[in-house]
């Protein structure tokens, strides 16, 4: 199937089950029938060759972007990790009980970043291989003066990783169609670097390490049940 004709037919099959999903009105929210989660608990503050550094701090929005982010999530996280070799990795994490609209997508890098002045740029999908399988995350950069920032990030609606877009869209609609509103988290990883390709290899080396060393269950909140 030629990917235009697949293209059309999965918004057919979206807007017809956005329908029943409206006829529905989904009510049920996952987040208040199971554990209830901690970030700042739930991530380690040393793992692997990982350690948290106090002195970096990642990059701050606006006030009026706080607020936004105050209203639609239930908790935020940030921190800075460093390794033996002095490396730096950004770690923000954004968890929301209601998943099922799109009114999450403030915290996304394109949002927030472009909201404090960066210009963003070389925004490619790509993969994560973990032992699971791959994770799919999206990359891009972001630059404001003399600062480069290459990012790495991905999405979670309910217990599934997803991307933004038709794919994301399908997920809430699968679970509107349910009755039920997912809870789900954006996982932000990011470094200040001018060499892209070094800086998302260690990206993705901080991500394997990271969910190694989580819960079975707080792996599946972070990454979702299952990689492709």
């Amino acid at each position: 199937m030629k990917p235009c004709l697949r293209h059309v037919i999965l918004l057919l099959l979206m807007l017809a089950a956005s329908g029943l999903a409206i006829a529905l009105k989904p009510t049920q929210r996952i987040a208040e029938h199971g554990p209830r989660i901690d970030l700042a608990a739930s991530i380690p503050q040393r793992f692997g060759d990982w350690t948290i550094d106090p002195l970096l701090i990642p990059v701050t929005v606006s006030p009026d972007v706080q607020e936004r982010l105050d209203a639609i999530y239930d908790q935020t996280l940030a921190r800075t990790y460093v390794n033996s070799q002095g490396q730096r990795v950004m770690l923000s994490i954004a968890y929301g009980g209601d998943q099922g609209s799109d009114k999450t997508q403030v915290h996304r890098p394109e949002f927030c970043y472009t909201a404090q002045g960066f210009q963003l740029s070389k925004s490619v999908e790509n993969e994560v291989a973990m032992t699971a399988g791959m994770l799919p995350v999206r990359r891009l950069v972001a630059a404001q003066g003399k600062r480069n920032e290459p990012i790495t990030y991905w999405i979670t609606v309910g217990d599934q990783v997803t991307l933004p877009g038709i794919s994301r869209k399908l997920l809430q609609i699968r679970y509107g169609i349910t009755g039920k509103v997912p809870d789900g988290m954006l996982v932000r990883v990011s470094s200040i670097s001018d060499q892209e390709a070094s800086a998302y290899a260690l990206h993705d080396e901080f991500i394997r390490d990271l969910l190694a060393a989580t819960t079975a269950e707080d792996r599946i909140r972070l990454a979702g049940r299952a990689t492709r």
